[in-house]
């Protein structure tokens, strides 16, 4: 499921959040799994109750990355979402 889309210039390094809030009611994340398709780069995620961010860099103009995003949570609950990155000059 892509949750979200972004532009993103290929120079830039950005944070993109994956909103887990209504899906979650009330239960908390507590595992995050962040792949990282070929082209961009992540060195740094954070997570709270919630909510996920990435900071992803790279990317190659004309090129579109899914980013997919599995979280557990403290009842049991996993779930995945991605996010789609669309590479472009601006």
């Amino acid at each position: 499921m892509i949750d979200k889309s972004f532009v993103k210039d290929p120079q830039a390094k950005l944070d993109y959040v994956w909103d887990w809030t209504v899906w979650l009611a009330g239960d908390k994340i507590t595992g995050v799994s962040i792949i990282m398709p070929t082209g961009l780069t992540s060195n740094e995620y954070t997570y709270t109750d919630n909510t996920v961010t990435a900071w992803l860099e790279g990317g190659t103009a004309g090129n579109n990355y899914l980013v997919p995003c599995k979280i557990t949570t403290n009842s049991g609950r996993i779930d995945e979402r991605s996010i789609l990155i669309i590479c472009a000059e601006k």
